[in-house]
């Protein structure tokens, strides 16, 4: 697998230079979150009834990427040793928190801010209503944890492929031997449920995204690097598909949401309700309002399938172009 652009430059950049780079991105994204993401989550910049009158602004993907980018403009002058071990310091130890952090009601605002480092909560602010859906320390472990493991990506690929395989399988072993242990990793535990094994192993994986536990954090980057060190290996068409969503991984999500929340009003509308209704954060969509299970997945994979033409543009834009402002898309 190539390296991206921005992959490139960041490894020719010093400390210093890096470090501001970071810092700019990172507050970049915190702002698309704010002000165009949070748009597309509702259709209202104006406000919305369900939480007072306020514009909502759900932190969630692009916040956690953007405020883990403002905290490593600083940690990564320690080098990429000391962010490796604070990183898997901070994901292996976080869920010591589950028992003794304070949890909030995501929309009932009130409780302190600081809850939003390891818990999902709402605040205030101004004409904000702010919803912290992605609670940030883990997500700082987790950049840490990549930052410092980077490394392994600039050797040799047959190098590269062994350590991917060998830290992937680690990691996924570690999830099935600490899940079905019961000791530690996350706060939702498993149980044999009485409908068959489907069931039982689907609540065997159902493992907590939010804070992203240490078990979800194994099963979801320990497969990820098997499939990474295999990636060499895959046909050249599925390759390339892959690294065209790859190099407009930015433009691709704010499009989606966009295109998403559109095609919900006009299925609203198909369905009997009012554009109005869908003029908000799908949580406070109309009863009756959906379709099953098996046409969401064939929606998923058409809002995928349209959005390619989008990802080759924009990746054929920065391939050819070094225009400063293209490294924060």
């Amino acid at each position: 697998m190539k390296f991206s652009a921005d992959q490139t430059q960041a490894r020719r950049r010093s400390p210093g230079s890096l470090g501001t780079f970071l810092l700019k991105r990172g507050v970049w994204l915190i702002a698309m979150e704010w002000f165009v993401i949070a748009t597309a989550l509702t259709f209202a910049p104006w406000g919305i009834p369900e939480v007072q009158g306020r514009v909502l602004v759900v932190f969630q993907t692009i916040w956690a990427i953007g405020a883990s980018m403002v905290v490593l403009s600083g940690a990564q002058f320690l080098g990429r040793p000391a962010c490796l071990t604070l990183g898997a310091a901070i994901v292996a130890g976080h869920n010591l928190l589950d028992s003794v952090w304070p949890m909030a009601d995501v929309f009932s605002p009130g409780a302190p801010v600081w809850i939003g480092l390891h818990a999902q909560m709402s605040f205030v602010l101004g004409p904000y209503f702010v919803l912290v859906a992605y609670p940030l320390l883990p997500w700082v472990g987790v950049m840490l944890l990549g930052f410092g493991a980077s490394g392994v990506f600039q050797l040799a690929p047959g190098v590269r492929a062994r350590r991917l395989t060998a830290a992937g399988v680690a990691a996924t072993a570690a999830f099935f031997l600490l899940r079905a242990s019961h000791l530690y990793g996350d706060p939702n535990p498993w149980a044999v449920q009485g409908l068959g094994m489907v069931p039982t192993l689907l609540d065997f994986l159902n493992v907590t995204k939010y804070p992203p536990s240490l078990l979800f954090v194994l099963v979801t980057l320990g497969p990820a690097a098997i499939l990474c060190a295999a990636a060499d290996r895959l046909p050249p068409v599925v390759r390339q598909v892959l690294i065209t969503y790859g190099r407009a991984p930015f433009a691709f999500y704010v499009a989606h949401f966009y295109l998403l929340h559109a095609l919900s009003v006009g299925l609203g509308v198909m369905q009997g309700f009012d554009a109005r209704q869908m003029m908000t954060l799908m949580n406070f969509y109309p009863t009756g309002y959906g379709v099953s299970l098996p046409v969401v997945y064939v929606l998923w994979f058409a809002v995928v399938a349209s959005l390619y033409p989008l990802c080759r543009w924009v990746g054929a834009v920065k391939a050819r172009r070094t225009d400063w402002w293209l490294s924060y898309l």
